[in-house]
């Protein structure tokens, strides 16, 4: 039985090979977007087997095997790891053309050395004992990430993480790589839930030590924060929307809003729009005076099946693309943070296909010239991190924006393996770069073709996000230069 990843694997010319083992393979990778939990880095967590890396809390995995009529005590239920393994490997041969069936086969080929099978029920054993033994050997968080080239990664904090983790690791001489955090104040604006709310805001007032009793109180207590976070290395924010948002509201109906709230009133919904909204607003303020990049995540709908919510939690696979028009609200949103001079380095992930072309087109309304790609449509995200999606989320930035500007691929995993993604980002883009070359519709130019490659893996997001990193020879404003001089 032959594997499915080989050398040539996603590269069908030659000239798309030339481009990844020339220009991208050997590049370091800067993952600025992921879920990874900042405790297991720094406490170098480690796994007894496979099936506790696949499936302890991967929901791609566990809609597929429901999907294929697998019973809910193999996926998250209290089945042994090798029965939860065996059931998935009983379901992996229903999986192609599922990018699932890519992640799986390139983390056994690139961590366990295993290219030579395909997984089924058939190779079930042999799989599950050829990994064994590589977790024996003591496979770690830290491990994963140094043997994937990591050189920086952000996980994702709320304002009130204490940060103790990050600390760690910035001290720790023998991990090389940069940890760093990144903003997610989620909570700050769940204004739907007053009771939740007002329980999160008392913590955050003790973390501040300020008594948030006003509008102006909290965002104080957000300020403070934001410089810890700053402080601690963190350049970007990331907010979860499940529409574009802009409710506009005066400072006085702003701060009506807020009292009736924290008294523990409630809200109707527009009202909650409009408080969401002017803490977006200065929030946005906050993040351009401390140059961050802003991450607007827009369009998923979440935990749609309730009893399985009530029973699991969240983020465990109900959920789905939204169909919501946002396209106005979120021009007005950026409007007027544009207008107040206030609006930051802006990063606008869709998890609906549609919006490919909308975004692209709406962020390049509010480039200024003022930094190179500031508007940027994020990559593929969620339903769309799979060969096609990638593929039309790069036409779409290379149709309407600048291809070359783009700051590439992110995980935005919760799995140590999931770094594969960058791989199989870079491959499916030099594949279609190759394929223009061979089609003429760009010159067969590899130096040039080579440096986009190189500025989309990794030269951009070095460059664009302003991290420190420490006896590297990617420095900020590289980009630009290698686009000049080319």
């Amino acid at each position: 039985m032959s594997g499915l990843i080989h050398e040539r694997f996603l590269l069908q010319s030659d000239e798309a090979a030339r481009l990844y083992f020339d220009y991208a393979a050997d590049l370091p990778i800067i993952d600025f977007h992921t879920h990874l939990p900042p405790a297991d880095i720094a406490a170098d967590r480690r796994w007894q087997n496979l099936s506790q890396v696949w499936l302890g809390g991967d929901h791609y995995k566990w809609r597929q095997m429901r999907a294929n009529g697998v019973d809910e005590r193999f996926c998250t239920g209290d089945a042994s790891d090798r029965e939860k393994f065996d059931a998935f490997a009983q379901v992996a041969p229903y999986l192609l053309r599922n990018p699932l069936y890519h992640w799986c086969h390139l983390e056994l080929a690139r961590y366990f050395g295993i290219d030579d099978l395909l997984l089924g029920p058939d190779t079930a054993d042999e799989v599950w004992e050829r990994t064994s033994a590589v977790f024996r050997k003591g496979l770690s968080a830290r491990s994963l990430i140094a043997k994937s080239n990591v050189l920086a990664l952000c996980t994702t904090d709320d304002p009130i993480d204490s940060l103790e983790h990050h600390r760690k690791i910035a001290a720790d001489p023998s991990f090389p790589t940069r940890m760093l955090p990144a903003w997610r104040p989620d909570r700050v604006l769940a204004v739907t839930d007053g009771p939740a709310w007002n329980t999160y805001l008392d913590r955050l007032a003790a973390v501040v030590h300020v008594d948030i009793r006003g509008f102006d109180d909290l965002v104080e207590a957000l300020a403070m924060r934001v410089e810890i976070f700053h402080q601690a290395g963190c350049r970007l924010s990331d907010h979860a929307l499940a529409r574009g948002l802009f409710a506009p509201a005066s400072a006085q109906e702003v701060r009506s809003l807020f009292d009736r709230l924290r008294a523990g009133g409630a809200l109707t919904a527009p009202e909650g729009d409009q408080l969401a909204t002017a803490l977006l607003l200065e929030l946005g303020r906050l993040y351009a005076d401390k140059g961050w990049t802003m991450q607007l995540h827009i369009g998923a709908m979440r935990n749609l099946n309730h009893k399985m919510f009530a029973h699991l939690g969240p983020d465990t696979g109900y959920d789905s693309m939204g169909d919501k028009v946002y396209a106005e609200p979120l021009a007005r949103f950026l409007d007027a943070l544009s207008t107040a001079g206030h609006l930051p380095r802006t990063i606008l992930y869709n998890v609906n296909p549609r919006d490919n072309e909308m975004l692209a087109s709406l962020l390049a309304s509010f480039e200024d010239g003022s930094v190179p790609g500031k508007m940027q449509l994020g990559s593929a995200w969620w339903f769309l991190d799979q060969k096609d999606g990638i593929e039309r989320q790069l036409e779409a930035v290379s149709q309407i924006g600048s291809l070359r500007r783009f700051v590439g691929m992110v995980a935005d995993s919760r799995s140590f393996l999931s770094f594969t993604r960058h791989e199989y980002f870079r491959r499916i883009l030099c594949n279609l770069l190759g394929a223009d070359m061979v089609a003429g519709l760009i010159p067969r130019d590899f130096d040039l073709v080579g440096a986009l490659v190189q500025d989309v893996s990794f030269r951009n997001a070095a460059s664009y996000f302003g991290f420190d990193l420490p006896g590297h020879p990617v420095e900020s404003g590289t980009a630009t230069s290698a686009l000049i001089t080319s």
